[in-house]
């Protein structure tokens, strides 16, 4: 009898380590199936803003830089003021005070693989944005800046037109696509004019063909909207293209 006894035994004990074992097994696979859940969220979480964005941009590729945004009466009244700083360099890292806010001409940095910002790049964030003593650099270089302020920033409608707008000026080997929209902070200096949180900046020399030599012609050029426009843009840049500027043949 002691033997069926035994055997009774290791039975139970058999049973018992299989049970664990499927234990065992099953919540290695719950483990393994919550990692796999946490992964995959955390790598919708990184692709989900890229992926919006570029479905957010699929309408801005058949259309003409006027049609994104809000109309051109959006934008008050172009005004100029005679500019200073050209060819006043400082050396890069050095503060530069500017009287306007955003600035369209002054001194500023100039070295070389730091200013003026290479022509690819178009559209930039607060975390990414070249210093503005940089920028004024590309400004004397013939390009137009739209600056936005944090109030677009967080407006995701404005984001996504100034996105479309920077769009449209992909390239580098024509310059007529001397463009970039960066933001303008509280740490760069004063408020846009109330109600407005857009600023188109461009540093003239007073007409294309202007001798460039001659400073006394040279102003900067501002005009603020309340939202983005692609249409008062296209106007901006038409009025004051790359040609007027103090070094229009630069990158």
């Amino acid at each position: 009898m002691a033997k069926p006894a035994k055997n009774d035994r290791q039975a139970v004990i058999d049973s018992i380590r299989k049970k664990q074992k499927g234990a065992d097994k099953r919540r290695g696979f719950a483990i393994v199936g919550v990692c796999s859940l946490v992964a995959l969220l955390l790598i919708g979480a990184a692709a989900y803003q890229p992926i919006k964005d570029w479905w957010d941009l699929r309408k801005f590729n058949d259309i003409d830089i006027a049609s994104i945004g809000a109309p051109a009466s959006a934008c008050e009244k172009v005004t100029t003021r005679e500019a200073t700083g050209n060819q006043e360099h400082v050396p890069t890292g050095t503060p530069v005070e500017y009287e306007d806010a955003p600035p369209a001409f002054g001194a500023h940095w100039n070295e070389a693989n730091v200013a003026p910002d290479p022509m690819e790049r178009k559209l930039y964030t607060a975390d990414d944005r070249p210093a503005v003593e940089a920028l004024v650099h590309n400004l004397e270089h013939g390009y137009t800046v739209l600056w936005y302020d944090e109030t677009a920033a967080a407006d995701d409608e404005m984001m996504d037109d100034i996105r479309g707008i920077a769009t449209k000026f992909k390239g580098t080997s024509n310059l007529r696509l001397k463009f970039k929209a960066v933001p303008w902070t509280e740490d760069d200096g004063e408020a846009f004019p109330e109600g407005q949180h857009v600023a188109f900046t461009h540093w003239s020399i007073g007409g294309a063909g202007n001798d460039v030599s001659d400073t006394s012609t040279q102003v900067g050029v501002w005009q603020y909207c309340s939202a983005p426009s692609g249409e008062a843009l296209e106007d901006f840049m038409l009025e004051y293209p790359y040609m007027d500027s103090p070094e229009p043949g630069a990158m």
